[in-house]
């Protein structure tokens, strides 16, 4: 487990770029045969990686949640970002495609991850307890956003949220952009009662995110790769321009699961 601690903003403009990514990015989660972690303080969230190699491995309770199970207290998304596999909760075994998330409730015990796909899991404090539940790519709430005329036309679909599969804290989904289009999330915005994470996969390897991150009157950038993270505290801006096509997963967890509580802010008046 990496753990990171919370940020204050008035901390971000004196942090060297070295410093800025040891608060704020998450790099080699996804490892062959390992499931490798870390947690932000910020709303305790949780993400990881899960690599099972065409082998089987467990989901295991690290030391700093205190618990028997990884579940106990916590419930998880978990992501199959490509290739074919299977998850096993409890004994019930949940076939996985690329982009299709399952979703795991407080309480459950085991969670097994086997097949040749890679895995991405988030997860946040939960209060009650709900059923497991998979989203397939094909079933999940798709919108088509943004304007190719201003390089940010995009594929957005729900998976966990308030209107699709049910979570305490948690909101999960996927964007696609467009063939020609860069943004990922613009006009940006905050959300001063959640923290959102991004993972960005799908990038060749010569190919990088220039993400956005601070205060919107006080922007830093950080240069992201394939399969590399981002964590963004609730009063952060987060939003990115690649170099080649790309996806995300996004996710938030906090107070509300409202897709649309956020602040938008004005491009003018990025500084």
């Amino acid at each position: 487990m990496d753990v990171r601690y919370s940020t204050h903003p008035d901390e971000v403009p004196h942090l060297t770029p070295a410093e800025l990514r040891e608060r704020f990015v998450v790099a080699d989660l996804f490892v062959p045969g390992q499931v490798r972690m870390a947690m932000s303080f910020h709303d305790r969230l949780v993400i990881g990686g899960a690599v099972p190699a065409h082998g089987a491995i467990r989901l295991p309770a690290p030391a700093e949640l205190r618990c028997e199970h990884f579940c106990d207290r916590r419930e998880m998304a978990i992501v199959c970002l490509d290739g074919t596999g299977a998850v096993t909760v409890d004994g019930t075994k949940q076939p996985m495609h690329a982009e299709d998330i399952l979703y795991v409730g407080k309480g459950s015990q085991s969670v097994e991850f086997a097949g040749d796909a890679t895995f991405y899991f988030v997860s946040a404090p939960a209060h009650q307890s709900l059923p497991a539940s998979l989203g397939t790519r094909a079933a999940a709430e798709t919108h088509e956003i943004g304007d190719a005329a201003v390089a940010s036309a995009r594929t957005l679909r729900k998976y966990v949220h308030e209107d699709g599969i049910a979570s305490c804290e948690l909101a999960v989904g996927i964007t696609t952009l467009a063939e020609g289009s860069v943004w990922n999330t613009m006009p940006c915005h905050t959300h001063e009662r959640r923290t959102e994470i991004y993972l960005y996969f799908g990038l060749p390897d010569d190919a990088r995110v220039v993400h956005l991150c601070g205060r919107p009157d006080a922007t830093r950038s950080l240069i992201v790769a394939d399969r590399q993270a981002v964590i963004s505290p609730p009063w952060s801006i987060h939003t990115g321009a690649g170099t080649a096509p790309y996806r995300f997963v996004w996710s938030t967890g906090g107070e509300n699961l409202a897709y649309n509580d956020m602040d938008l802010v004005e491009t003018r008046g990025l500084r």
